[in-house]
């Protein structure tokens, strides 16, 4: 039976499909661009790719879901009309 790594409040490299997620969109964005590093250098075990895959889902909803909430902030003070940006 394979080892269950034990759940801690932030994710550990060794456990990338583990852990809470991040406190900001920056920090997720930092963790996210990590894993996709590790991934495209082809060197972890196929466990640990999976789990890797798994995490960096988590953290690509979680960054689009932050960005999503910010937009909606932004219509909602620009009275839902978003204005053409005009450079002076």
């Amino acid at each position: 039976m394979p080892k269950v790594p034990s759940s801690s409040p932030s994710a550990s490299p060794d456990a990338p499909g583990t852990g809470a997620l991040p406190a900001s969109y920056e920090a997720g964005l930092q963790e996210l661009e990590q894993l996709v590093t590790e991934l495209e250098s082809g060197q972890l075990p196929l466990d640990q790719l999976l789990g890797s895959y798994q995490r960096g889902a988590a953290l690509l909803a979680f960054c689009r879901d932050k960005l999503q909430a910010v937009e909606d902030q932004i219509k909602v003070l620009d009275a839902g009309s978003l204005k053409v940006w005009a450079a002076e």
